[in-house]
């Protein structure tokens, strides 16, 4: 996994009032699907499906449903990106910190 860090600076050497936030954005994707079709017979096989497609809309019942496999979500590998955005201003400052992980 990749880690990024991204520092941005600019400084007046001002001493007035500041604000600072955060904020945490995160992507949820899901991968190859891992059920194992042959565990009932003490084997080890896979369907092949690389992504999850959901079969239905948002919010219906066919959207937990991959319409590649006809397995239900939680069998795909799931993948979350999350970003992490800090900044703090100034009347004459700003600094932005972005951080993948």
């Amino acid at each position: 996994m990749k880690k990024r860090q991204v520092v941005l600076k600019r400084d007046k050497g001002s001493g007035r009032a500041s604000t600072t936030s955060s904020s945490v954005v995160r992507n949820v994707r899901y991968g190859e699907c891992q059920k194992n079709h042959a565990a009932n017979i003490g084997g080890y096989a896979v369907d092949g499906c690389r992504e999850f497609m959901a079969s239905g809309e948002e919010g219906a019942a066919g959207a937990f449903m991959c319409a590649a496999c006809g397995c239900h979500r939680n069998f795909h590998r799931r993948e979350v990106e999350t970003e992490v955005v800090y900044s703090f201003t100034s009347w004459n400052e700003a600094y932005a910190v972005v951080v993948n992980v």
